[in-house]
Order: structure tokens, then C-alpha cells, then sequence
């Protein structure tokens, strides 16, 4: 979804079921921390959705507004991921992802400045690969007194604090992205559109589960030119690469039996890009709701369905924090387009021990397109391992 890809939208309803009327703003827990929430802790359906707006059929996307705030939905995203080098080729990915949340529909009556209904959570992370380190951070805070939110007009922005997405010279693009860590570890990028925007599933609507309106409005920016700087240790790098923005909005959460996702999003060296979500169930299984798109250099995306797809896991990795054991190596086959690929990650351990423990990271690809060799870089997240059943066999 994320979020990229199948976006962390859990992450923004487990928020609202532990903060409930009481709000945070903080930073991240220190990486040996355990993670006191779990994605299978948000699968209950347990919230009411009456007097929110449910993606239920196709709508027209709009641009720019789109990319701003949509209040009438409960949880919204803006997720951003990338791989970054310099100049003598030192590798970096990150990741900047503004969440926001409503704990009820429609706007707080209250006079007090601080009255708000709406709480924003982000995270931010940069992985250091030539130096194998992995730095994550998160944050909350309430909509109000302007130390959290959202925008379209005068210009595109959204804030968490000094964390910001921001429009560089009005409109919405280039916009700049600004994160720092409490170690030091900073991201000033400035990124460009690119290719248009991708609407994923049925014409941007894209649907988790049988249920009507258990679904999310979804597009995506699959490959933009970026540019900035990253600081870790002190020292500042001049960084080129692309990213990629992923952009949902809805109100529902995961289908009956749905326990996470392993969200991919590759950029290719022949100028495509592949996304695909697969959702989890309780057995191990896929889901059938599980789907991509994969868009070609030039002409229209192609929807990817969950049985025009294989997908192979070809090794694990267990993390020091808790034991949880991901996906570490992949094959991925998707015949409809003709891709083989084999995506492994470009260090192990991109593990965020934040309230909602995932593994969301850099990862590298290799194999072919109709014949020809490509290699590639992308993001993959993974969602659900640390707290859902072991699968039967």
C-alpha cells in the first residue's frame, strides 16, 4: 500500500487506538527499545467509520489538490523512499513518511488553540550502506498551533515540526524534503516529478478486501530525479539518485485475516518501475487482494493481479531485536510483462524499532525483461512478522 507501495495506514489507526484524546510529540525511541505496538493489534475493526468518507468507486484524481490533505478520510499518508549516491559512489537509501490520523470525524469544537482532532506521525530513516549502519526516528503531534499539518494552497507542505515536505518555488514541485535525527543524521533533498502520476488498482482505487469501501484512494510518483545532501557522523555528502512517493488515503483498515504486507517498489535500469503489494493472511498465504502495476519507460501502467504473479522468498533474516525473522532474498517473476527479477536487500538489518516494529529498506535487483538483462534498486517494506501466527504447514 505505502506508504509506499501498500502503505503503513495501520501504523496511523494503531496511533488513534493509543493515544486516543492525548497528545505526544517526540521523537524516536532509542533502536534497542522494544516496539510496544502491533499491526495485529489495529486488524479488529473494532473503530466506527460513521462520519467518514470510504473509498467505495473510481473517482476523478485532481492535480495539485490531490496532493494535499483529504480531512474527510481517516488515515492519510505521504510516504517517500529512495536510493542516493555520491560522487566516488557511496550508497544511501531513506525513507520520510507524514502520517495523518483522525481520532473523530469533523472539526474539534473547541475554542482552545490547542483543540484538535486530527494527530500527525511520522518517520524518517537513512541507511548508511557503505558503512553498514541504519538510523530511524519517529515523531507525533497534534494538528494545531501549526506544529503539525497538511497543504495544497498557497503552496504544497507538510510538516511534522522541522520535519517538512515543502514546495521550493511554489505550486508543488520541485519540493524539498528536510528531516534530522536527534544523532545528527540529516536529509535535505530536492525532488522533481518525474513521470506522471500512477493511479494504482481500478483507476486509483485500490481495494484490500471484498468488503465495499474496505479500500483506499492510491497513486503514486514512480521515478524522481533528486538531489541534496545527507549528513551522518558529522560530515555532510552531496547526494544524486531517484525516489519514489506513494500517496493514500482512506478509512478502513485490513480485511478479516489479513495480519501485513511485503510492499515492493523497484525502479529498473531500462526506465520501469514495478509495484507490487502482497498481502499476508493468517496461514502464510497470499491474499487474493494482493496487486501491482508495472509501468513501462513510455506508455500507460499495467495492472498487475495477484495470479499473474510469483513471488519466491529465497532466504530470511532475524532480527537482534526481539527475534523476528523477514524475507531477505526474493524472486520475482511476473510473466504477463515479461520480468524476472531477484531483489536482495542492500544491508540486512533496516529493522525501525518505532511503535509499530516493521522492516522497510534499500534493496538491489537483477535479472531480465523480455530477454534483456536490467538491473535495478528499489524499497521493499514488510509489515506483520513480529506479532502475527506462525503459518501451518
Amino acid at each position: 500500500m505505502h506508504g509506499r507501495g501498500l502503505v503503513l495506514g495501520v501504523a496511523l489507526v494503531l496511533v488513534g487506538l493509543a493515544l486516543g484524546a492525548f497528545f505526544v510529540t517526540r521523537e524516536a525511541r532509542p533502536p534497542t527499545e522494544a516496539a510496544t505496538l502491533t499491526v495485529a493489534a489495529a486488524l479488529g475493526g473494532s473503530e466506527s467509520t460513521e462520519g467518514y468518507e470510504r473509498a467505495s468507486e473510481p473517482r476523478e484524481f485532481r492535480f495539485p489538490e490531490d496532493h494535499g490533505p483529504h480531512p474527510g478520510f481517516r488515515t492519510e499518508w505521504w510516504y517517500w523512499t529512495g536510493n542516493l549516491t555520491t560522487a566516488d559512489g557511496r550508497a544511501f537509501g531513506y525513507q520520510l513518511t507524514m502520517f495523518r490520523n483522525a481520532l473523530a470525524p469533523g472539526e474539534a469544537q473547541r475554542p482552545s488553540g490547542w483543540g484538535s482532532r486530527q494527530i500527525y506521525m511520522a518517520h524518517f530513516a537513512l541507511s548508511d550502506i557503505g558503512a553498514g549502519r541504519f538510523h530511524a526516528f519517529e515523531r507525533f503531534s497534534r494538528d494545531a498551533l501549526g506544529l503539525a499539518g497538511a497543504q495544497v494552497e498557497p503552496f504544497f507542505h507538510v510538516w511534522l515540526q522541522d520535519w517538512e515536505a515543502r514546495a521550493t518555488r511554489g505550486g508543488v514541485f520541485p519540493m524539498k524534503l528536510t528531516a534530522r535525527g536527534d544523532n545528527g543524521a540529516t536529509l535535505e533533498l530536492e525532488l522533481e516529478e518525474g513521470k506522471p502520476p500512477v493511479l494504482q488498482g481500478e483507476r486509483g482505487l485500490s481495494q484490500k478486501s471484498a468488503e465495499r469501501g474496505n479500500a483506499s484512494y492510491y497513486y503514486s510518483l514512480t521515478r524522481m530525479p533528486s538531489r541534496g545532501t545527507v549528513t551522518v557522523d558529522g560530515r555532510a555528502h552531496a547526494v544524486t539518485g531517484t525516489s519514489w512517493m506513494d500517496r493514500e488515503w482512506s478509512t478502513s483498515a485490513l480485511g478479516q485475516g489479513q495480519v501485513g504486507w511485503d510492499w515492493f517498489a523497484l525502479q529498473l535500469s531500462d526506465g520501469s518501475e514495478l509495484m507490487y503489494y502482497q498481502l499476508r493472511r493468517e496461514d502464510g498465504s497470499a491474499d487474493p487482494f494482493s496487486a501491482g502495476s508495472f509501468v513501462p519507460p513510455q506508455g500507460a501502467p499495467v495492472r498487475i493481479q495477484r495470479d499473474a504473479l510469483r513471488l519466491e522468498v529465497l532466504d530470511t533474516w532475524q532480527s537482534p531485536r526481539g527475534n523476528t525473522k523477514y524475507p531477505a532474498r526474493w524472486r520475482l517473476s511476473v510473466p504477463q510483462v515479461r520480468l524476472e527479477l531477484e531483489i536482495t536487500p542492500a544491508q540486512a538489518d533496516q529493522e525501525l524499532p518505532v511503535s509499530v516494529r516493521y522492516w522497510e529498506g534499500a534493496v538491489r535487483v537483477r535479472g531480465s525483461r523480455a530477454g534483456q538483462p536490467v538491473t535495478g534498486q528499489g524499497y521493499v517494506e514488510l509489515t506483520g512478522y513480529g506479532d502475527a501466527p506462525e503459518p501451518t504447514r
